[in-house]
């Protein structure tokens, strides 16, 4: 294996991100990139997702970066088009993107490609790292871990070789690309997008897969859901303060915001519930979560939020 393949990626992802950062900022002051920047923290610019994407794209196993390719394209027009209705349809451009991205990965993920079955939980990942991406940093810190995680696990497991390439080299990819995009993000000074969150879940769903088949990836994606509920529960309990007048959430509510919070997840339940709010009072059903799950923003009842003593929620809260 030549190791200059691992340090092109980082350097690419190191250079690029900074300059990225000097050109957005400067055209986005300039009020000509739309959805790519936003006025929080005096100008963040977003979609720099864009260079992990191209990086991964470029050097993860080719028998596999296809659905990198699929959902990074998709995630990128949900990026640019974003909140807009379709209409009086109860959906919005962008996450009509986010779900053809979706559905295609499963659908050439099942077909085209060795996951099978797994290409589900693989793009259903995208979720809940998308909800990671909700605060500065987190993501890349999800990802690190995950990808670390697994590099170790196929060294104490011995995988083998896939398609003559060493195992560890795709979750090393995934790992040394957030290493050099992750420094301006922890700083909070640039967003990932939908690109590069949906990039990073794909591949790390990949990664999962490529460690032990299905059932790896189905224990990786709950670790995963956990971890970023638990990195996310200072910022979700003041949200479900403000937005959701649930003052008293349990693990499982966070757990459960991670699973099918955001703006997709409510599209469902303004489908399946309507107008109504099901009020949760079972001592089993609240520890696992489901008043998160049957909360419905567009209930008739909906409750008012509490403000008191709970901060502001940041616009990053929520897409």
């Amino acid at each position: 294996m030549n190791y200059q393949h691992i340090l092109y990626p980082f350097l690419g992802a190191l250079i690029a991100t900074f300059l990225l950062t000097i050109i957005f900022r400067y055209f986005g002051k300039k009020g000509v990139l739309g959805n790519l920047f936003t006025a929080v923290r005096g100008g963040t610019p977003r979609a720099l997702g864009i260079v992990p994407f191209i990086l991964l794209s470029l050097y993860f196993p080719s028998e596999f970066n296809d659905l990198i390719l699929i959902i990074g394209a998709f995630a990128f027009m949900d990026d640019l088009l974003g909140r807009r209705k379709i209409g009086n349809l109860p959906i919005e451009w962008g996450q009509l993107c986010r779900g053809i991205g979706m559905i295609l990965v499963i659908l050439v993920g099942f077909y085209f490609t060795p996951v099978g079955y797994s290409a589900i939980l693989i793009a259903l990942l995208v979720q809940p790292i998308n909800i990671s991406d909700m605060q500065p940093g987190s993501t890349s810190m999800v990802v690190m871990i995950m990808s670390t995680f697994v590099i170790l696990a196929m060294f104490l497991i011995g995988v083998g070789p896939i398609f003559e390439i060493p195992a560890f080299y795709a979750p090393l990819i995934v790992l040394v690309v957030c290493l050099g995009y992750c420094p301006l993000d922890f700083a909070g000074k640039i967003m990932l997008g939908e690109i590069g969150n949906h990039s990073f879940a794909v591949a790390l769903g990949i990664c999962f897969f490529m460690l032990g088949g299905f059932w790896a990836t189905l224990i990786l994606f709950i670790a995963t859901t956990v971890l970023i509920a638990l990195i996310r529960r200072n910022s979700l309990t003041i949200f479900f303060a403000r937005k959701l007048n649930l003052k008293d959430p349990t693990f499982g509510d966070f757990v459960m915001d991670v699973l099918t919070g955001g703006g997709l997840g409510d599209v469902f339940r303004r489908i399946f519930l309507r107008r109504k709010q099901i009020r949760v009072t079972n001592p089993i059903f609240i520890s696992l979560g489901f008043r998160r799950l049957l909360f419905n923003p567009y209930a008739l009842n909906t409750p008012s939020p509490t403000y008191s003593k709970y901060k502001p929620v940041s616009p990053l809260e929520r897409k």
